[in-house]
């Protein structure tokens, strides 16, 4: 009898969790950014912080210090328009390459690519820290995440996420590295309270025999999006998405997001906002000002 009664309240708990899952209309149709943001050269791996008014990219633009930097456009609310970019400086910057940003939870954390001296391998996460998270210009000097994420190889386009059913943050984010089943595949490592990382391992249902690269969680961790040229992509690289009921469970076959938010160009790095309505990614598509720009695209939660 007991059995028999835990047996319902566990099917009651899920159905309540999973009709909790929010349900949201179709993305809309992307907008550049313009010709503030983007410029005649390489737009990259955006990344907009929790409360909406300072959006992160890299970019090979003159004024850095390297071949790709990172740069911050500030507004000073959600229907301003974006500032002017500022290269975040050389305490992040070198004269290598540093792109695709990533921000912890509570704003504190940057993740980020980096091939600066100190590395493990090509492509390495490092990782800087704000004691102020309206503080742009405020961070740290970064430090090499370490052989539980990185290797000899190309390790980068990282995503966080904390919830706490699940205790222990994550870290997901893509690598190279041999054992896996494609070019670039998709792993996750657990953070522990001292600062240390699990080994990663492999993340079989979102991984494939092509490249998956640069992830973004949903903060509620129930949908992932990443870009790959997998097979059923409109161009060289789309957009992806994967959800789940619970964050207990497997991540869902990944569904191409489709038209118009992927076309037959190079649509990559997608970063999802705290408000789980608003995508940032970066295109080659026909219409922006140079080689790659940032767009946007939004949609609506569906109330029942």
């Amino acid at each position: 009898m007991h059995s028999l009664r835990h047996a319902l309240i566990a099917v009651v708990l899920f159905a309540l969790l999973a009709s909790a899952a929010p349900k949201y209309s179709p993305w809309a149709a992307p907008l550049n950014l313009g010709a503030l943001v983007n410029s005649p050269s390489v737009e990259i791996g955006p990344a907009i912080s929790k409360d909406g008014l300072s959006l992160y990219f890299g970019s090979d633009r003159p004024g850095g210090f390297g071949g790709v930097d990172i740069w911050v456009a500030q507004r000073a609310s959600l229907e301003a328009p974006w500032g002017i970019p500022v290269n975040l400086g050389q305490v992040i910057n070198t004269a290598n390459q540093e792109n695709i940003p990533a921000f912890s939870r509570d704003g504190h954390w940057m993740f980020f690519n980096s091939t600066r001296p100190g590395g493990l391998g090509g492509v390495d996460i490092w990782v800087s820290y704000r004691e102020h998270t309206n503080d742009d210009f405020g961070w740290h000097q970064p430090v090499n995440l370490g052989p539980s994420v990185n290797t000899a190889f190309a390790d980068q386009g990282s995503t966080y996420f904390q919830n706490d059913d699940t205790g222990t943050p994550l870290l997901y984010f893509s690598s190279d590295r041999p054992g896996g089943l494609g070019l670039a595949d998709i792993y996750v490592s657990q953070i522990f309270p001292d600062g240390s990382l699990s080994p990663a391992s492999l993340v079989l249902e979102l991984s494939s025999s092509a490249n998956d690269q640069r992830l973004s969680v949903r903060f509620d961790g129930l949908e992932m999006l990443f870009f790959s040229d997998r097979p059923g992509s409109l161009g060289g690289n789309d957009l992806w998405a994967s959800t789940r009921e619970t964050v207990f469970d497997q991540w869902s076959p990944p569904t191409n997001l489709g038209f118009p938010v992927n076309t037959t160009a190079a649509d990559a790095t997608p970063y999802l906002g705290a408000d789980r309505e608003t995508l940032y990614f970066a295109s080659n598509r026909v219409g922006g000002f140079g080689q790659q720009d940032v767009y946007v695209t939004t949609r609506t939660k569906q109330h029942p």
